[in-house]
């Protein structure tokens, strides 16, 4: 790769630029700034625009400062997603500051700077912009600068680098005082661009925003264009001493490592797993210095409070594949690590420090293999990844041209424990129902399943959707995907009569989301014939999709929440038909009594690994199925006497609430015997019927 296509490249428009506000080009800026993580990772990095603005109590024209709020994304932010605060008040804060012992009180006096009643909290970090004396300010976490600030000899790098444009400043945990530091510096030097702050990141200010943001992408590339040419022909990491496995390969150590990992991790919470086998990743993985460098722990705060202070290095060796040996032993080394851990938090704790908090390791690391993380949900366990290919690069860096420098113990413990950041924490909404629950959902294209996952989708969980029919499939993934995200739905085409299609599914959902919480066995099919008519083919057919499909997903499901040993939930959709006859359905009938019969066979199997068996039975859901689409919808209404528009009332008429039963009313019921209100229920059959004395269990 050449350095040219390293550069980072001005995505400013001009034109677009010239019909904005102050404001609204701080957005502007920011979107730009956050659309690459060279620039900086998810939800790093500040940036703020001191604009005038009018007084809504006054008329009168104020200076506001315009900066990225508490817990803010600059790559997502919109409009109010900026605290505004009268600068006037800003600088009286200095009247109130009682010095360093006392910063963090002076958070508790931003919101009384607030300007037009701004709901939006200020962040740590708002004296920082407030008290540089330039209009516009951006503070970003760029790779090559933070190799820079995480360098042992970091101060005489950026003299070396930047000359007299960008200045240096020490460590110091960001707050008011670093803000006071900021605002020295800057006076002291009045022709300075910029500073790197030591194992911390970037600013850099101007008073028109476009010029801030092109000098913010010109100091990163020259650090970007410095490393590339000090580091040309050189191994990184002391080099290679493992191969990779290949892809399929890898994957296969993942699926089973990552269930493994999950069941020993979700003692507190439910994990969701990120399987990273990126070429940087596994750069790292395989070389010399992976552990030496692993145990030093991140520099820039953003990294550590994302991935802990240290990965863990799980004892792989590509070349003997000892996978067994792994597993065996990752029992001790988990335990290890949390002993580790907990060592870390006694050594550094203060006497008003929070409580220790999970103990366990979000990053590990696989030789050959690549990196798996562990978080509470997916998005925050893949950004968690992130964060720690940022650290590489990093590592990377700093290892080639001087001495890589984790921050100091004691240092990243007070960030970590933070009272401000557990306050923060502390603010944080209570998760859904389902959150870190993970469900696979076979004929997840049809009515049913697809209700069925958008009611879990919405209550937290992560959802693998299974079903032959693909086009129809992805339709349905892309659509989810759009609702609710990326990071949460994923789809796999899987025949369930397929024995191996079964077992690749479970390693798909395994690599994708860590392991599964709930199956929900609702692939189907619907046939009508007399028993004369019925044939061999007809009736195989049958049992292969609803009696040995259920049997094979359900089996592989088990051998999952074996592993994880966590608990789980089972939910077969089967059919008022598995309970009551049926003219002319025979084999369906039949079938469907066998999935009733395996449910409750289940259930007893698997009580003591507290993983429990329900059945929801359904009546005529004609809405969104795909097997009333063709020749069943015709025989049965043939069987009935009635035309195709009359079935669906003849079927609500014959009930006793004499109503319709939807896809949404058979996906409550499996969101009731897949969640915990349901906890102390096995081997239950919930009827959805709309009533059907026949139905009726006994």
């Amino acid at each position: 790769m050449t350095t040219a296509s390293l550069r980072l490249k001005s995505l400013w428009d001009d034109a677009k630029a010239a019909t904005m506000s102050e404001s609204e080009k701080l957005l502007y800026r920011s979107n730009l700034l956050g659309s690459d993580k060279r620039v900086t990772n998810y939800g790093g990095g500040n940036t703020s625009a001191k604009v005038m603005e009018t007084d809504p109590l006054t008329g009168g024209e104020v200076e506001v400062l315009w900066v990225k709020g508490s817990g803010g994304d600059v790559g997502s932010i919109k409009m109010d997603g900026f605290a505004t605060l009268y600068m006037d008040k800003l600088r009286a804060l200095k009247g109130k500051y009682r010095g360093l012992e006392h910063e963090d009180e002076m958070v508790g006096f931003l919101p009384h700077c607030t300007w037009n009643l701004n709901a939006r909290a200020a962040s740590i970090d708002t004296p920082l912009h407030a008290y540089v004396p330039k209009k516009h300010v951006d503070h970003m976490h760029p790779d090559a600068i933070i190799a820079i600030a995480a360098s042992k000899n970091s101060k005489e790098l950026t003299q070396q680098i930047f000359g007299d444009t960008i200045g240096w400043l020490p460590w110091k945990k960001p707050g008011y005082e670093l803000g006071l530091w900021l605002e020295d510096f800057c006076l002291k030097n009045p022709d300075a661009k910029g500073v790197v702050l030591e194992s911390h990141g970037l600013f850099t200010w101007d008073d028109d925003a476009k010029t801030c943001y092109e000098l913010t992408l010109d100091i990163i590339n020259t650090a970007i264009e410095f490393f590339a040419k000090e580091t040309e022909g050189k191994p990184a990491f002391g080099g290679p001493v493992h191969d990779s496995l290949d892809a399929e390969a890898r994957r296969a150590v993942a699926a089973r490592l990552m269930p493994a990992i999950r069941g020993m991790v979700s003692g507190v919470q439910h994990m969701v797993g990120n399987f990273d086998d990126s070429d940087a990743v596994l750069e790292f993985v395989n070389s010399a210095n992976l552990r030496p460098l692993a145990a030093l722990g991140t520099s820039c705060p953003d990294h550590f409070l994302r991935t802990k202070i240290c990965p863990l290095v799980v004892d792989f060796v590509p070349a003997e594949n000892n996978i067994d040996a792994v597993l065996a032993g990752l029992p001790q080394q988990v335990a290890d690590y949390r002993e580790g851990y907990k060592a870390y938090y006694e050594r550094c704790k203060h006497a008003d420090s929070p409580a220790l908090r999970d103990p366990n390791a979000v990053v590990y690391l696989i030789p050959g293999v690549g990196m798996i993380t562990f978080a509470k949900d997916r998005a925050t366990a893949r950004i968690s990844g992130e964060f720690y290919v940022n650290a590489i690069n990093v590592m990377r860096g700093a290892s080639a041209v001087s001495q890589y420098c984790g921050l100091p113990e004691q240092e990243a413990f007070d960030i970590e424990y933070w009272l401000l950041e557990e306050a923060k924490l502390q603010r944080m909404p209570a998760p859904k129902s389902m959150a870190g629950r993970v469900a696979l959902i076979t004929g997840g294209a049809g009515g049913i399943g697809a209700a069925t996952a958008a009611r879990y989708l919405s209550e937290g969980a992560c959802v693998m959707l299974a079903d032959i029919n693909m086009d129809a499939l992805q339709e349905v993934r892309d659509g989810f995907a759009k609702q609710f995200g990326r990071d949460v739905v994923r789809a796999v085409e899987m025949n369930v009569t397929d024995e191996a299609a079964v077992a690749r599914a479970y390693a798909d959902i395994a690599v994708e989301f860590g392991g599964v919480d709930i199956l929900v066995s609702n692939a189907g099919i619907a046939s009508s014939a007399s028993i004369e008519e019925t044939s061999l083919a007809l009736w195989n057919k049958n049992m292969d999709i609803l009696s040995t499909g259920y049997f094979l997903v359900s089996r592989e499901a088990f051998k999952v929440l074996r592993t994880q040993g966590i608990g789980g939930a089972v939910v077969f959709v089967a059919s008022k038909n598995g309970l009551a006859a049926s003219p002319n359905a025979s084999a369906y009938c039949t079938a469907k009594a066998a999935e009733i019969h395996l449910a409750r066979c289940l259930a007893l199997e698997g009580a003591e690994a507290g993983i429990r068996v329900n059945v929801v039975n359904p009546d005529a859901v004609l809405k969104g199925s795909k097997i009333w689409e063709g020749e069943w919808l015709e025989q049965r209404a043939g069987t009935y006497g009635t035309d195709k528009e009359g079935l669906e009332e003849m079927y609500r008429n014959r009930s006793m609430l004499k109503r319709s039963v939807l896809p949404e009313d058979i996906a409550e019921a499996a969101y009731f015997l897949a969640c915990d209100r349901s906890a102390k229920s096995t081997g239950n059959i919930i009827n959805v019927d709309a009533g059907n004395v026949q139905a009726f269990t006994r």
